[in-house]
């Protein structure tokens, strides 16, 4: 029996509702929590003719910062480099992709906030 950390459990509930979320403006997920050697892809979408590559921040509260600040320039990098490997083991040719940032937070008091940031590199 695996028991998941309380910080696993709230990523994996910020990951569901953003899946939720991105699915509401339209979009196609195709794939979720897809891992290699070199990392993990979040949420691989579809948003009309281009591949999303969407990363997700949950946080319980603003005390440490805004979630989108979790997400550096060498994050960004293997988000693209993911997205390559991503794009080459499902043999798909994908010549428009981008990356998202979902910012969930989840403090049990209020409904859960949802930001997306698209394309931001």
């Amino acid at each position: 029996m695996v028991v998941m950390r309380a910080k696993d459990l709230l990523g994996r509930s910020g990951e569901a509702l953003a899946a939720d979320f991105l699915e509401n403006q339209g979009m196609r997920i195709v794939d979720r929590n897809w891992r290699c050697p070199d990392g993990e892809i979040d949420i691989v979408a579809i948003d009309g003719d281009t591949l999303v590559v969407a990363e997700v921040k949950t946080r319980k509260s603003l005390d440490y910062g805004h979630p989108f600040e979790a997400v550096d320039a060498a994050k960004l990098a293997r988000l693209h480099r993911l997205s390559s490997s991503w794009c080459r083991q499902h043999q798909l040719n994908a010549p428009r992709r981008r990356i998202d940032v979902v910012s969930v937070i989840v403090n049990g008091v209020v409904e859960p906030q949802l930001e997306h940031l698209r394309g931001v590199c």
